[in-house]
């Protein structure tokens, strides 16, 4: 596993953690786990990914406390999740 691949795949479990926490109405742990999505993604400002993958972080890093907390949030996060595995399961 790359280092890349590992950090693609940590951020995909943390989105994850944050739309199901969303979902539950979890705000408190949502904005844990969003704070280190924040994290990961600042990491992988310097690795060459897909386009659609540095849209997918561009907007994660842009996103703010606030706007998690808004309904389709958590829909976004779950489909982020999604896509960002099955990215780090085939590069």
């Amino acid at each position: 596993m790359t280092t890349k691949q590992l950090l693609i795949g940590s951020l995909s479990n943390d989105l994850y953690r944050v739309a199901n926490l969303l979902q539950r109405g979890s705000q408190k742990g949502a904005l844990r786990f969003f704070e280190e999505s924040k994290r990961w993604t600042t990491e992988l400002q310097s690795h060459k990914v897909k386009p659609y993958i540095r849209k997918i972080i561009d907007d994660v890093i842009n996103d703010t406390q606030d706007s998690i907390q808004a309904e389709p949030a958590a829909e976004k996060y779950l489909l982020y999740s999604i896509l960002l595995q099955n990215y780090s399961k085939h590069i």
